[in-house]
């Protein structure tokens, strides 16, 4: 079964399992950004470009005019909304468009038009006349082919020459009968059989090769062999390009495997920041007490949009009934939802129809809503051991203070070891986290 078949967790009958436990199925998440992101997200990270010839002069462009597409391609590019190339189509696109083709290895994250950037290679190397498959592009997920489909169609509007197969399950062919598309999105399993067993690709024919989230490939089973395999019967003038979001070591090791003498490009880390966001606890004594406090923040401040935190799906499922009870327009985002369904609240509550999201920390990364001014900690982060989570609790009160906006999060303090762990966070980020004192006249008891 492909990743996304199924719903991917099952609530235990309590639900009382905290995220941590649950660790988020990367095609899943890498799935949910792509079907939440209708726009290339401003990027703050800096790129590191290591070339596999130092002497050779570094090209990247402003512009996509000055990259000489062919006009219907331009046309595609512009029609999706791109004015301009991101930063990391800046330095990728003058390689993976260069004469003679050069490998590339990239990291990047979603959202940073990585996808657009391949499928523009792809539509640009591809000779419409003959009428055999030319690029090759591997996904590790049947959902995550068709969404990079999706942009091939988008992008390739104005080129209709140009045609498109998919190598999915449930795409049945026969044996023997050669595919005239020029361009093939498919997943490890059926490439492989598309080439070896129903002999549909000619490998040999292959000019483009592209291996995307190929650290979401490596974590699924057989995936990385069969990528290898594949890899092996191509010729060897193909052009080997790779993305992924992480570079670990594991990565690192089967990207080295599968792209020969590659440029590279790499996403400086960013760094950990929160400049912009105003920290603060407030002390409580149960979850009830934690509730009446989050009414009286309520009261105190004006709030566009917040996200709210917590640590088990039992929590914030309480959570969401006792704020919606109290009149508010809440969204509860949790595990055992589809991808889908989860895609479908964030998209709600970017448009404002919730004023409140509730989650774990399905939620803590890659979302960007410009509006959120609050984020609450129900819970304090921790990690599968219970120990503070530094990476966590930075994501999560990342979520505001975005855009250069400024942002404030508050911390729910219920026992001795949570104002432990807080003063944890306050000496990794070197922040002070305030004792959020409300005015009398705004509380609740």
């Amino acid at each position: 079964m492909e990743a996304g078949d199924a719903n991917l967790h099952q609530t235990d009958d309590n639900g009382d399992k905290s995220d941590e436990e649950e660790k988020e199925d990367r095609a899943t998440q890498s799935l949910l950004n792509k079907l939440i992101r209708s726009n290339v997200v401003n990027n703050t990270n800096q790129v590191e470009v290591l070339q596999r010839d130092p002497n050779s002069p570094l090209y990247s462009v402003k512009t996509f005019e000055e990259l000489r597409l062919k006009p219907q391609l331009l046309k595609g590019v512009y029609e999706m909304g791109f004015n301009r190339p991101s930063k990391i189509q800046e330095n990728a696109l003058p390689m993976m468009l260069a004469e003679p083709p050069q490998n590339l290895i990239a990291q990047s994250q979603s959202g940073t038009g990585k996808t657009a950037a391949f499928v523009l290679a792809m539509l640009s190397h591809v000779d419409p006349s003959l009428k055999w498959p030319q690029c090759l592009c591997i996904s590790p997920t049947y959902e995550l082919a068709l969404q990079t489909g999706k942009v091939i169609e988008q992008m390739g509007k104005f080129y209709p020459e140009v045609k498109l197969a998919y190598a999915v399950r449930g795409h049945k062919m026969e044996r023997g009968v050669k595919i005239k598309e020029q361009i093939i999105i498919g997943t490890p399993g059926t490439v492989l059989d598309w080439c070896i067993k129903l002999k549909l690709i000619d490998p040999k024919k292959i000019k483009v090769f592209v291996l995307d989230e190929a650290d979401v490939m490596i974590a699924t089973q057989g995936h990385q062999d069969q990528s290898i395999r594949i890899q092996r019967m191509l010729p060897k003038g193909c052009q080997m390009l790779l993305f992924s979001a992480t570079f670990e070591d594991s990565v690192w090791k089967f990207a080295e495997r599968v792209v020969p003498d590659p440029n590279i490009i790499k996403l400086k880390r960013e760094e950990e920041t929160l400049d912009t966001i105003k920290q603060y606890y407030v002390l409580c004594n149960s979850k009830e007490d934690k509730f009446n406090a989050l009414c009286n923040i309520y009261g105190a401040i004006t709030i566009a949009q917040a996200m709210i935190f917590c640590h088990t799906r039992k929590t914030a499922n309480w959570l969401a009934g006792q704020l919606s009870k109290e009149g508010h327009q809440v969204a509860l985002l949790s595990g055992e939802m589809v991808v889908e369904q989860r895609a479908a609240v964030i998209e709600r509550f970017r448009d404002g129809k919730e004023k409140v999201l509730i989650t774990t920390n399905v939620c803590a990364r890659g979302i960007d809503v410009e509006q959120v001014s609050v984020v609450i900690n129900f819970d304090l982060p921790l990690d599968k051991d219970g120990n503070p989570d530094n990476e966590t609790y930075l994501h999560r009160i990342g979520r505001t203070g975005r855009f250069g906006k400024r942002g404030l999060a508050v911390n729910m303090v219920d026992s001795q070891r949570s104002m432990e762990i807080l003063k944890t966070y306050e000496r990794h980020f070197s922040k002070i986290i305030t004792d959020f004192s409300i005015p009398s006249k705004y509380l609740r008891r």
